[in-house]
């Protein structure tokens, strides 16, 4: 029964919203209305992160930690956006406006980044598909605080690198998983 709990991310789907959308109810129901899926983004770009930081209590006797306290929390989700798109753009920026320009009878669009201060929140959605079981990892806020280095390479599709950053609250959950996955039915 091992194999049958090993999980290969067959399909995999990122969602952002605006901060307070309704989440999916369930690991299989539609996307709510508010949901813009990402789109295509390179195979193997996708990761979650944690990043827990402990404060280690030394004792002069004991030549290891005494005791070891979680001073604070992070997670981070990654992926390598394929799709140029104003939504996209505005996701790897953190926010920004992008407008219609009309001039000389030819249209065109104009991106501006988010102001320092400026930047949006989202929230977001990872739907990861093996076979039958589905999970989705929802996000209720978050925001992308990391650098961006875009590379454009001569042999090879641009990508947008996005990172968002999990935001905590102390009434909601960071994040949470919904999975129809039998192997996390709690024991009995």
């Amino acid at each position: 029964m091992p194999a049958e709990s090993m999980f290969v991310a067959q399909m995999a789907r990122l969602y952002l919203a605006v901060p307070g959308t309704v989440a999916p109810a369930d690991p299989l129901v539609a996307m709510p209305t508010g949901w813009k899926e990402a789109g295509l983004f390179k195979p193997g770009s996708l990761e979650w992160n944690t990043d827990p930081k402990f404060e280690k209590l030394r004792s002069h006797q004991l030549r290891y930690a005494a005791r070891t306290i979680q001073t604070e929390d992070a997670a981070t989700v990654k992926v390598e956006l394929q799709e140029w798109n104003a939504n996209n753009i505005c996701a790897v920026y953190g926010g920004g406006e992008v407008t219609t320009v009309t001039q000389d009878a030819k249209t065109f669009y104009r991106y501006t980044p988010p102001k320092v201060g400026g930047r949006k929140q989202f929230a977001a959605v990872v739907e990861l598909i093996d076979g039958s079981k589905h999970y989705r990892r929802i996000v209720p806020l978050c925001e992308q605080v990391a650098a961006v280095n875009q590379k454009f390479p001569d042999d090879a599709e641009s990508t947008l690198p996005l990172e968002l950053a999990i935001i905590g609250g102390e009434s909601t959950d960071p994040w949470y998983d919904l999975t129809d996955d039998p192997g996390f039915a709690p024991a009995a």
